[in-house]
């Protein structure tokens, strides 16, 4: 296994998820339980084809249960889960089969949206599946087991996730559909941001109000304003969210941010992240030819190294019209991607959180979100 990824030249180390600590957990606790035999370490399959070798911790062995730990180990991604001990209890039971329950520390869904049901533990489905493989590995045919789950500090860690936000209660959640954490990764970025798109559509709204981070939101509820409850942040990602809203059914959506990221957009370029695409200066000095701007105008907006340099040239020349050209292109761009299926207008705002433009469809739709 290549236990590190580079990212922009640096190595990053790998780790595991919560969900891998569980089955190892799990698994050791079960296979002690049975064996009366001390495990220092587990392997198990993840669902990345990797095969962890873990270690066992706090390990106790009585008669009718057996205990253990599985430290958690984010690698180098910034994860607050990092050292918190994923405790598992086997304790055998007269119903054959693999019963979970989870303890302290761990949370419960008390809203619709999430890929586990109302009044369930914050166990994942992927992560239960991994669960009941690796315990099955090591439970004799015909026998039954229960494990119980405990995180110690799990309730505090989770003030510090999306957990509250989602209404999950009580404690973290057990997660991971790879059963390895990438530093960075992009994909887990993106699955949490749709999940805020899941929970508005579960509770059956068909409109939301995109904004790219917490700048935006200063903005949409203060100066527009809007109602906080239909902003969804989509960090770079306008191409995968849009996509998801068209998947959850969402019929009407508003677009809101600042040129640095609605330019982009307003080109067709739905991953804003410099690295990606840049051209920022290109598309400004476009539109500002459009709007008539003279070749030496249009050749010093080209040249700006920065949106706010491009802006104050095109605010010095009244060239204001290039804003209008951003929403509006932005807005056909949007429901162009999702093939009508969504009403879609801009909003555009400059540093100041002065609104510079907003196309027609902002325009008639902008009351509903109030």
């Amino acid at each position: 296994m290549v236990d590190y990824v580079i990212i922009a030249g640096k190595k990053y180390r790998k780790g595991y998820t919560t969900g891998s600590c569980a089955a190892a957990a799990a698994k050791a606790a079960a296979y002690m339980l049975i064996s009366r035999k001390v495990l220092d370490t587990v392997e198990i399959d993840t669902p990345a084809g990797i095969r962890l070798k873990l270690t066992v911790n706090d390990v106790e062995i009585a008669e009718n249960y057996a205990i253990c730990s599985i430290i958690k180990d984010g690698g180098d991604d910034p994860d607050v889960t990092t050292g918190l001990k994923i405790f598992a209890k086997a304790t055998l039971c007269k119903s054959p089969g693999i019963f979970i329950i989870a303890g302290e520390g761990i949370g419960r869904v008390t809203l619709p949206g999430l890929k586990v049901p109302v009044g369930q533990p914050a166990i994942n489905p992927v992560p239960m599946k991994m669960i009941k493989k690796e315990v099955g590995e090591v439970l004799p045919q015909g026998m039954g087991v229960e494990i119980k789950f405990s995180i110690p500090g799990g309730y505090e860690v989770a003030e510090k996730t999306y957990n509250p936000k989602l209404g999950i209660e009580g404690g973290i959640s057990i997660l991971g559909t790879s059963g390895i954490v990438v530093p960075m990764s992009e994909e887990a970025w993106k699955e949490s941001l749709a999940l805020d798109l899941s929970m508005l559509a579960a509770k059956g709204c068909k409109k939301v109000v995109f904004i790219f981070g917490n700048y935006g939101e200063n903005f949409a509820t203060g100066k527009l304003p809007l109602n906080n409850n239909y902003i969804v942040k989509i960090s770079n990602f306008a191409g995968y969210m849009l996509d998801k809203a068209v998947e959850y059914g969402f019929e009407k959506l508003i677009i809101s941010g600042h040129p640095g990221k609605l330019v982009k957009v307003a080109a067709g370029i739905f991953h804003t992240h410099s690295r990606v695409a840049d051209a920022r200066m290109e598309i400004m000095a476009a539109y500002s030819a459009l709007e008539g701007a003279s070749q030496q105008l249009v050749n010093s907006i080209y040249q700006c190294k920065t949106t706010e340099a491009a802006m104050d040239i095109i605010n010095k020349n009244g060239l204001q019209g290039v804003y209008r050209r951003i929403v509006e292109n932005v807005a056909r761009r949007c429901t162009d991607y999702t093939f009508n299926k969504i009403r879609v207008g801009a909003v555009i705002f400059d540093g100041s959180d002065n609104l510079l433009a907003m196309d027609k469809v902002a325009e008639e739709l902008i009351n509903e979100f109030k």
